[in-house]
């Protein structure tokens, strides 16, 4: 089969930084008592923040869907970053304590997002991508979770992966979604890293100590650049890039993917020799 590649692999390698973070970086995603949501085209993925304060926040449903409401023709997956939460679908409430996530089915109307204190408020993140079947609304206690341990502390890449939304679960039509929390004193994420041309990714990094950065590595094994992110920031990983990363201290990240293959495994690897 022959795969007609787009110029924009080539065309990123000679972006300026601002011009590399407009295209894959996304910022300002949690204001207090507002939904902020951002469409990307590759596999039509919306991701979003939603921070309920002192109100509650229902999922708007944006006129760029074109749908009667957010889920018509969408699935979504949502992780809780913040204190306990909630989240009310169709009048059913789902109690998401931090790291909980929630899968959100094709039909489901009325969603609202609320915090059960304002000390410690919930901030819940969102991915959603189009969905062909309607599954039901599951909760995944993060309590409930087996981690998987990665890495070595002599490579400083010691780590855990807890798969929250995935198929060895319960069925999605595409959406993945897991937790990597980093222990004290490693740094570095899914080195070496990988491709996978059958679907896209998305991290967003949190629990990032105050004026500590992460440098995400993106863009083709062999043409490489970095981008700079911070507290609840997040990373659109095209399907031609890697996504990698070391930050300036330990820290944490939501992965997310969609695409037409959910198989976790299915990677590209891009080994440490022919990286540049």
């Amino acid at each position: 089969m022959k795969l007609h590649d787009s110029l924009y692999p080539a065309m990123a390698t000679a972006f300026a930084t601002d011009d590399l973070r407009k295209e894959f970086l996304i910022a300002g995603l949690f204001r207090p008592d507002s939904a902020e949501f951002h469409y990307w085209d590759t596999d039509r993925t919306v991701l979003g923040g939603v921070l309920p304060l002192s109100q509650e926040v229902p999922l708007p449903s944006p006129t760029e869907l074109r749908s009667a409401h957010f889920l018509e023709r969408r699935e979504a997956g949502v992780v809780n970053l913040g204190g306990p939460g909630f989240i009310r679908v169709d009048g059913i409430e789902h109690r998401l304590e931090p790291l909980d996530a929630l899968y959100l089915g094709r039909g489901a109307k009325d969603v609202v997002f609320g915090s059960q204190g304002t000390g410690q408020p919930a901030r819940f993140w969102l991915l959603s991508y189009p969905a062909h079947v309607a599954y039901p609304t599951r909760h995944v206690a993060f309590r409930d979770v087996a981690g998987a341990r990665l890495g070595q502390r002599e490579s400083a890449n010691e780590r855990t992966l807890y798969k929250l939304i995935h198929p060895g679960a319960f069925p999605t039509c595409q959406v993945v979604m897991g937790v990597t929390r980093l222990e004290p004193g490693s740094v570095w994420n899914t080195m070496p890293p990988h491709t996978h041309l059958r679907r896209s990714e998305i991290y967003l990094y949190f629990n990032l100590p105050p004026g500590q950065v992460v440098f995400h590595f993106m863009g083709r094994p062999q043409e490489t650049r970095h981008l700079i992110v911070r507290e609840g920031e997040a990373v659109l990983s095209p399907p031609w890039s890697i996504h990698c990363g070391a930050g300036t201290s330990n820290y944490s990240f939501v992965w997310g993917m969609g695409g037409e293959n959910q198989e976790f495994t299915d990677m590209d690897p891009a080994p440490l020799a022919a990286l540049r």
